[in-house]
């Protein structure tokens, strides 16, 4: 069964009051939401939700209204311990407990204290309280199982806090975006379009990313502000893209980095050490293509594939140690079986045997190539003999399973 995904379009930023507001236009039920939260033992606030039209679009906005302006100021621990206090399923406290504790830690790096010591002003209020676990059971009561999200815009300016005046984004705000790699890119405007309670469930829920996704629903949830754009955040709700396995042979999902350069001007000598050195700063897998360029030169494509937070780190060193000015890099999801090693018994000893699954059905076995060099070694075998040897095992082995 194919998974329901959303992708967030953060081309005018985020709150929590546009990511609320854009779930409730794509499809969340504001009865639904409006009941959820009575398990929350706050009280002086009103819901507010209404259509909403700018430059051609229609969406919606959504907004917590409070009755008394003045807050009190909050720690963690009392955070904390108003959701224990709630009524709320315990996946949503987690959830929630953990988007504040995001903020926590921002503003303990930023403030050069401990999470513990750490005061919520606005985001310690009802309405920023309301807003974080609002999108904790948005989340949930939709059915999304995977959060995606664009680029956030970098905008200038100062924002007014408890603290007085500050640089845009807020400090807090960049700090929790930094901790997750959040890409960012220039926007011409002043003043705050990412707030802290958007970027705090950006870091706890999304990654930021480009899915592979059937779009099935569309929401807009528009901000405050007056801007020359549509001052809103789109969300794309809708199933990953992709083929379904019959029951049980699910595959594993996750994303990567692949990193190309064409290189004709280096050695194999040279180029052999750099695959070293790529797979010693945490390539996953790294190959070399032979290829023909311009003039009829002969050279060399090399492709890396990394875990995405390794991908910056491993084009710079292609730009610092080889002869390329310039290297290509994109994210792209990667469909894997699952696979394990297994101790079998084999006339020549125990041998390990690589498993190869799809959820829970087993699609192949084959010796470990390391394992049968040992044993070919300390038994002053052919290699081949040993092979032969740990095949009829894995034969054994996959029959004994139910494997192919």
């Amino acid at each position: 069964m194919t998974q329901k995904i959303a992708y967030l379009d953060c081309h005018s930023g985020i709150s929590g009051n546009m990511f609320l507001g854009a779930l409730l236009d794509a499809g969340l039920e504001f009865e639904a939401l409006k009941e959820a939260l009575t398990a929350l033992p706050v009280q002086g606030y009103q819901l507010k939700f209404v259509p909403f039209h700018d430059k051609g679009i229609s969406g919606s906005h959504f907004d917590v209204v409070l009755e008394a302006q003045e807050q009190p100021t909050r720690h963690l621990s009392d955070i904390a311990a108003l959701l224990h206090a709630s009524t709320l399923s315990p996946s949503i406290r987690e959830t929630a407990l953990a988007i504040f504790r995001c903020l926590a830690e921002a503003e303990a790096t930023v403030h050069g204290s401990s999470v513990e010591e750490v005061h919520f002003h606005e985001v310690g209020a009802v309405d920023a309280i309301i807003d974080i676990v609002g999108a904790a059971l948005g989340v949930e009561i939709l059915g999304i199982t995977q959060l995606y999200a664009s680029a956030l815009p970098l905008t200038s300016g100062h924002v007014k806090t408890a603290h007085g005046l500050l640089p845009v984004p807020a400090p807090a705000t960049l700090e929790t975006l930094r901790r997750v790699g959040a890409p960012w890119r220039p926007c011409p405007v002043e003043g705050e379009l990412v707030t802290p309670t958007g970027a705090a469930i950006l870091a706890t829920l999304a990654r930021f990313a480009t899915p592979a996704i059937a779009i099935e629903r569309v929401g807009y949830g528009f901000g405050h502000k007056r801007l020359p754009w549509p001052n809103c955040l789109r969300l794309c709700l809708g199933r990953e893209r992709g083929g379904a396995g019959s029951p049980g042979e699910e595959a594993d999902t996750d994303w990567v980095a692949v990193i190309e350069s064409h290189i004709d001007n280096m050695s194999g000598e040279l180029l052999g050490g750099m695959m070293e050195r790529l797979f010693a700063a945490g390539a996953l897998d790294v190959s070399y293509t032979a290829l023909q360029m311009k003039k009829n030169r002969p050279a060399t494509l090399v492709t890396i594939i990394a875990p995405v937070e390794e991908g910056e780190k491993l084009a710079l060193l292609m730009l610092q140690e080889t002869s390329t000015l310039g290297v290509r890099i994109q994210e792209v999801q990667r469909r894997k079986a699952q696979r394990t090693q297994e101790r079998v018994e084999t006339p020549l000893g125990p041998m390990l045997v690589k498993i190869k699954r799809l959820g829970t059905r087993v699609i192949s076995a084959a010796p470990e190539y390391e394992e049968c060099q040992r044993i070919a070694r300390e038994r002053n075998m052919p290699l081949s003999e040993v092979y032969e040897v740990a095949d009829q095992a894995t034969h054994v082995l996959l029959q004994a399973t139910g494997g192919q």
